[in-house]
């Protein structure tokens, strides 16, 4: 009896241990997928926060919720399922949706640059939630959801093609933490920003003089942190976007611009302190610039359709 429970325990500790190894497998495929998506995700945290401009400070985060709800429904019941059975049945189609996806972000990209230009501060892709209606809240949420559903499937996509070798439980376990961990730290991070600036308010006009100086910073810093955000995600859609098309081509045989700027990233920072660091800083850049002008064809191709009116 004693030699059947050690048995039983035995093989118990030895379940547990495949377990805790699965459990880490999943961990670290949903992080390598995770920092894939990264550029997106930023944009993502960037964007979220002019969908609640102008409301009163008690609405904010009720209405980042409601987004954040949205964007778990869009992320685990719409783009899940689909991803899944694509992943299935038709994994030659994940290359081409990566590239449609990749050519979108360069679009959003290059046309915050082309408003930002312009002193227009919305984007084609954010003009559904700008429509002035009795039901403000109810509009703003419908088009933040909107939007993110675009970013979710990218960011979906991106995750998925990281985990095409695995077996479809361990895509669909490293899907769903991926999914669930990246909308908790997007809407997360969105809701201590957009109520970052009410607690600076608060701490400048109670408390010591340290305090309220403190808090005046705060209210100060926020406006630039948002712009800086901004920036940053931008920055991040034309990089992520151009290099996810660049692998696309590079997959399919057409041009090797891609394997072409790593090589010269390569050759000119081979023989650089830090070579690491300058080969990507270059490799970026380079994708980067490739984004904003496939980004800027197709936002000139938009604008300049014959009888389309400016915005």
């Amino acid at each position: 009896m004693p030699s059947g429970l050690f048995a039983l325990l035995d093989d118990v500790a030895t379940i547990a241990k495949v377990a805790a190894a699965s459990i880490d497998d999943i961990g670290a495929a949903a992080s390598k997928a995770g920092v894939k998506a990264a550029g997106v995700v930023v944009d993502d945290a960037a964007v979220t926060p002019r969908y609640v401009t102008g409301f009163q400070p008690n609405r904010e985060l009720p209405i980042i919720w409601r987004i954040a709800k949205g964007s778990m429904f869009n992320k685990l019941v719409l783009i899940l399922p689909a991803l899944l059975l694509l992943s299935a049945v038709a994994q030659w189609a994940i290359t081409p949706l990566l590239m449609v996806g990749g050519a979108y972000l360069c679009f959003e990209g290059a046309e915050k640059v082309w408003h930002s230009l312009a002193a227009d501060k919305h984007s084609l892709a954010e003009e559904a939630a700008t429509v002035i209606d009795p039901n403000h809240e109810e509009v703003m949420v419908k088009g933040a959801i909107r939007t993110d559903f675009i970013l979710s499937a990218e960011i979906m996509v991106i995750a998925l093609n990281e985990v095409l070798d695995e077996a479809m439980l361990m895509r669909t376990a490293t899907l769903v933490v991926v999914a669930i961990a990246i909308t908790v730290a997007v809407y997360g991070v969105v809701g201590l920003i957009v109520k970052m600036d009410d607690i600076g308010l608060h701490m400048a006009r109670e408390g010591h003089n340290a305090r309220r100086a403190i808090g005046r910073g705060l209210v100060a810093f926020m406006p630039k942190l948002l712009a800086t955000l901004a920036t940053v995600g931008t920055a991040a859609m034309l990089w992520v976007g151009g290099q996810i098309f660049l692998h696309g081509l590079d997959e399919y045989h057409i041009g090797n611009l891609g394997h072409g700027l790593h090589d010269f990233a390569y050759s000119v920072a081979g023989g650089l302190p830090g070579a690491g660091v300058w080969e990507w800083l270059i490799n970026a850049g380079g994708a980067g610039v490739f984004g904003l002008l496939l980004g800027g064809v197709i936002v000139a191709a938009l604008h300049l359709v014959p009888g389309k009116k400016e915005h």
